[in-house]
């Protein structure tokens, strides 16, 4: 382009419309069970961070670690890995009876959403025993913020008191914060409530020691009672905007607090005393019980809206339930209940409470203690009286049945919808630890990839089989007898044990599958040079991470692996380990049978793919053929520069394309390639001459 000096508006066109569009090589994908996340769905991550924060940590159940650490090995050099947590017989933790599996969000919306099939209110946003942990605290009126209506009997209350008489100890909950006729004096936390003795018992708030009384108290001293997580808001819920705009309502909003009961998804533990840490994980402020209601800036504000869209921890399951019709207004439209809190049918509820005001700004209540809306009216959700709800019966199970990971390998099947390059066996043993599980496992991935056609397999041998083996030979026997029974194909590559690294979220060591980083090593190929190279060697085949092996194969043993398709991982003293083979799984000689010529041939046969889409429904003609040409010899050109072949012939014409082929509607390029080939042995001669002798005397003779 020209030099510019002034400032001004340049346009330039730019014609990419005949270049075969570059395709990505280094997506990894893994299955297995991990201890949290979606279930049966597929997530791209990008990092170790990413990984814990949606699929939780390693567990010791089932070697779940293994395929954890598979998915962190391979991420330490790629940042695109597709994860499927498997289904197996894990369940969300629940509010209130039997718990049962929400898988992911599209799951919860077409079976659980507005209270089809579920059990009580709350549900863990992912299924596993850490949902157990989870706690969700709603208040839902001003009274129910604070309320200062109760007094302290006749009697006085000593200086480290902790049991507390009142007139009146009806409507406190565990948890609620206490204090005695200060307004800014000491906070005491409720731990039991006695209301037919009328008795609260208090300890100090956030006191490791539960410290009673630090004042003695007189009779009649009145009790201010809040909320537990009232210092989180800056006031208690009333109406928004939104309602007092549009609804001509009051009292839509409600606060919610998530929180960590346990302390296992915080990381904090129970106190000394055996108090609950209950560490907040999240807070929303003034949602409202309108479906309709929203935000100055437009967005909702509606709750069940809210807690999907934002929360990482829970769903809200019964939501809907209290949309019941009861009767007609004056010109015989349907109207539906509207409340606040009580019962289903709304008996009891207080006018106050309420949200629909009639013309005259009065509640509008029934006998019943109803409320009757105006014709159209929204139903809002009947809310019970606020109290801490603390999840349970979620469940784990980590060790996978054959089928329950075949059903997460279908998740990678479709080629056209879903994009990989690499996939992840993980366990070596796939859902066992014996040669015969392995040979099962193999079998599974290998069935994927052969019918995607366009990506790898990584396998590593069952643990038994090199884990905790004292001889190397009788490692390498149980290596080689084990993948004797697996299937061939160019489609997957073996490697030959575990590394031993640590394992910083449970502070111990272990052995884990090679197989991470053996895929990892063809991404990092793929970033340093390009996917025809070898991603062995001491160049591109340093594994990451690895204190030690468990097992070296030495040089005898190494040929034995080769023989067997199977590549060497070997730990070279001073130079470090070392993925020392580049052989696919593939047991005929070919070219296929080397890791760069099938990742060459991936290459280009999806790129070329992806440009002969553009030919589709034109005229097979000379045009088109000649269009076809130029698009594809560029691209191999390119290639070739780039020593991913020898040379190549592209042929397009009337010798392929004949009058019968045009006549059926097909079009026919056929592509000649000669690959380029890795070094795999290198001899070196040393040749001793004699004096006077020239070397061209000899040079060739040997």
């Amino acid at each position: 382009m020209s030099f510019l000096v002034s400032p001004g508006v340049h346009v330039r066109e730019i014609d990419l419309t005949g270049i075969v569009p570059a395709v990505p090589t280094t997506i990894g994908a893994i299955a297995g069970a991990f201890e949290k996340g979606p279930v049966g769905s597929i997530v791209r991550v990008g990092s170790e961070e990413e990984l814990v924060k949606i699929f939780g940590q390693p567990q010791n159940s089932g070697n779940q670690f293994e395929t954890f650490f598979t998915a962190v090995n391979f991420l330490q050099y790629s940042d695109q890995l597709s994860v499927v947590r498997c289904e197996s017989g894990i369940t969300n933790a629940v509010a209130s009876g039997s718990s049962f599996i929400i898988r992911d969000d599209d799951h919860y919306q077409d079976s659980f959403q507005d209270g089809q099939g579920s059990v009580g209110e709350w549900a863990a946003r992912t299924a596993g025993t850490h949902g157990n942990s989870i706690g969700v605290s709603i208040c839902a009126s001003a009274t129910a913020y604070e309320e200062v209506n109760k007094t302290t009997t006749s009697a006085t209350e000593a200086k480290g008191q902790t049991v507390i008489s009142l007139t009146d100890a009806s409507g406190f909950n565990v948890h609620d914060i206490v204090n005695f006729g200060e307004t800014l004096g000491f906070e005491y936390q409720v731990t039991a409530v006695a209301a037919d003795e009328g008795t609260i018992t208090i300890k100090l708030k956030d006191d490791p020691v539960a410290a009673g009384l630090q004042n003695e108290i007189t009779s009649g001293t009145q009790v201010r009672r809040r909320w537990r997580f009232y210092d989180l808001f800056a006031a208690a819920p009333g109406t928004s905007e939104y309602a007092t705009e549009n609804q001509r309502g009051i009292n839509d909003e409600i606060h919610i607090v998530v929180f960590d009961f346990l302390g296992e998804i915080s990381g904090f533990s129970v106190t000394s005393n055996g108090n609950r840490t209950n560490a907040v994980l999240e807070t929303y402020a003034n949602l409202s019980k309108n479906p309709s209601a929203k935000s100055p800036q437009g967005d909702s504000i509606y709750y069940a809206d809210k807690i999907f869209r934002s929360s990482s921890f829970v769903y809200w399951m019964d939501h809907n339930t209290a949309g019941e019709n009861w009767g007609t207004d004056f010109d015989g439209q349907e109207t539906f209940i509207v409340m606040e809190d009580g019962g289903s049918d709304g008996a009891g509820t207080d006018a106050g409470d309420n949200i629909l005001l009639d013309g005259t700004n009065s509640a509008q209540n029934d006998a019943g203690g109803r409320v009757q809306g105006e014709t159209g009216a929204t139903s809002y959700v009947a809310l019970d009286t606020p109290t801490n709800t603390i999840l349970k019966n979620g469940t784990d199970d980590y060790a996978l049945t054959a089928g329950e990971l075949q059903i997460g390998y279908d998740e990678f099947s479709d080629v056209e919808t879903v994009d990989v390059n690499l996939i992840l066996g993980g366990q070596g043993g796939g859902a066992g630890n014996t040669a015969s599980s392995q040979d099962t496992h193999v079998t599974m991935l290998t069935a994927l990839v052969e019918e995607r056609r366009d990506c790898v397999a990584f396998v590593s041998p069952y643990r038994a089989a090199t884990v905790g083996v004292a001889s190397s030979n009788t490692a390498t026997e149980n290596v080689v007898d084990a993948f004797n029974l697996c299937p061939s194909s160019s489609y997957v590559v073996f490697d030959s044990g575990y590394k031993y690294m640590y394992d910083k979220y449970n502070d111990v060591f272990r052995f884990v599958p090679l197989n991470g980083d053996t895929a990892g090593l063809c991404a990092y190929t793929d970033n340093v040079a390009d996917p025809w190279f070898s991603p062995a060697g001491l160049n591109r085949g340093l594994v990451r991470g690895a204190i030690k092996l468990s097992y070296s194969p030495k040089k005898s043993e190494r040929d034995q692996l080769y023989r067997a398709r199977i590549n060497p991982v070997v730990d070279f003293p001073g130079q470090g380990v070392t993925l020392f083979g580049d052989k696919t799984a593939l047991a005929k000689p070919s070219a296929f049978d080397r890791i760069n010529v099938r990742r060459l041939f991936l290459v280009l046969e999806k790129a070329i793919a992806t440009a002969a889409k553009f030919q589709l429904f034109e005229f097979n003609d000379e045009f088109t053929r000649a269009q076809f040409r130029n698009l594809v010899e560029p691209f191999l050109r390119d290639v070739q520069g780039r020593r991913g072949i020898f040379d190549f012939k592209v042929v397009c014409d009337d010798t392929n394309n004949t009058g019968e082929v045009i006549d059926r509607n097909e079009f026919i390029g056929d592509i000649f390639i000669k690959p380029a080939r890795s070094i795999n042995f290198i001899t070196l001669n040393f040749v001793a001459v004699r004096t006077g002798v020239e070397f061209s005397e000899v040079v060739g003779s040997f």
